[in-house]
């Protein structure tokens, strides 16, 4: 990793959805400049405690921004090159790093390149992804193909760009990311890379394929799901499993992000949105913020033609005309993110359980000479952690929860943080 991914906090934010774009792309239509929309949101983004600005598709795409049709052109729906720049310039000014989304293992199908740039059946006829007609699949055993994506990235990396993601880098052999990011290096060694992976080997992946870090969808899941059952021996076993990629990679964390339910409609009791925001960054990790789950937007993802709109919805032309029910967890996310910049050595943070029961966990992580300690009770009932916090100072918990006498004491469906710092 970058020395300066150590402190990135990403807004993750989906464009197209964003800046209310129409759901198809017109062809030769007109541009529309509504990239600089995201300008009103830059300030927005840094009071809440971020450092960097994640964009999903901003390419030339025949609808949703998977379907790329030009790599090197922004998508007409939100504007042209200048557009861009001026984002660009405008987030720079503000301390702000920029990534983008490279989606590299498909393409529309009305992307110009030559045959041999795309996989093919025995029949002759153009694979697709995962059974989605309009996304056919790049042949990437081609080297013109491997050349294509490093031009690409050297492209926008060179117009100001500090990271990329890589969409469904699991459905792309490991060994074309690492000759792609072999070459790229070379001239920006300073770019961050991560991969979208679900699931499978993520430190044999990462090793293989020489990105940075990959998506920890594992542990996503384990957050809501121990929530929502009540469960929290799933998630102690999901720490396991996290701690062990630390000796290979840091991942890449969430508890939201464009592809998935949102997090306020994903956990049943919304009492238990704080333990998971607190879960987020009071553990290793690169962490994300996906833009609107800071406001306790609500969607919910539905498979079918469409069933993504729900969780990337417009947004308004600026955060003062947003409703002022979301600005409570938009200063819970303030204060929890303040506690991670204030520790910025959680980001390769060893974690191991101190209390553990169905209902209750105390989770210890420790680097350079540091301590946190987050509790989450999950019951009926309050709960006094029989752990050791004699070193420790409460840095964070709900308003008017915890007794400064006893801050153990832990009372139901709350949590806290204490630190050493």
């Amino acid at each position: 990793m970058t020395s300066w991914s150590d402190h990135a906090i990403w807004w993750h934010v989906f464009p197209l959805g964003f800046v209310g774009a129409e759901a198809t792309a017109v062809p030769d239509g007109p541009i529309e400049h509504r990239l600089g929309r995201l300008e009103n949101w830059l300030d927005y983004a840094i009071e809440l405690g971020c450092s960097g600005l994640l964009l999903g598709p901003v390419f030339a795409a025949e609808s949703h921004g998977y379907d790329t049709i030009d790599h090197f052109r922004i998508d007409p729906r939100l504007g042209d090159d200048a557009d861009f720049d001026q984002l660009v310039a405008a987030a720079r000014a503000r301390g702000l790093r920029i990534a983008l989304d490279g989606v590299f293992n498909h393409v529309a199908r009305s992307f110009e390149a030559p045959a041999e740039w795309f996989r093919r059946g025995p029949d002759g006829s153009l694979e697709t992804f995962e059974g989605h007609e309009q996304l056919v699949l790049l042949n990437h055993s081609e080297p013109a193909v491997r050349q294509y994506v490093v031009d690409v990235m050297c492209h926008w990396l060179g117009r100001g760009v500090d990271a990329w993601r890589l969409d469904v880098a699991y459905a792309v052999p490991a060994e074309f990311w690492r000759e792609v990011l072999s070459e790229v290096r070379q001239r920006y060694p300073d770019a961050w890379f991560f991969g979208e992976l679900i699931h499978g080997d993520y430190a044999g992946y990462v090793a293989a394929s020489s990105l940075d870090s990959v998506t920890q969808y594992e542990l996503w899941k384990a957050i809501w799901s121990s929530l929502n059952d009540g469960n929290f021996f799933e998630l102690a076993y999901a720490l396991e499993r996290h701690e062990l990629l630390l000796d290979t990679f840091v991942p890449q964390t969430f508890v939201g992000n464009h592809d998935v339910t949102r997090i306020a409609s994903k956990l049943e009791d919304s009492r238990h949105l704080g333990h998971a925001v607190a879960l987020l960054f009071a553990v290793a990790g690169v962490p994300s913020i996906y833009a609107g789950d800071e406001q306790a937007f609500r969607g919910i993802k539905e498979d079918r033609i469409g069933g993504d709109d729900a969780v990337r919805p417009a947004f308004p032309e600026k955060p003062d005309d947003l409703s002022p029910d979301g600005w409570p967890t938009y200063r819970l996310h303030q204060r929890l993110i303040g506690v991670r910049r204030r520790n910025a050595w959680l980001t390769r943070a060893r974690t191991k359980v101190d209390h553990l029961t169905n209902q209750t966990l105390a989770l210890r992580s420790t680097g350079e000479g540091n301590e946190l300690l987050l509790l989450l009770n999950v019951s009926d009932d309050p709960c006094r952690f029989p752990v050791d916090a004699s070193a420790l100072t409460t840095a964070a918990h709900p308003e008017n929860v915890t007794s400064p006498e006893d801050p153990l004491l832990i009372p139901a469906h709350s949590w806290s943080i204490l630190t050493t710092t």
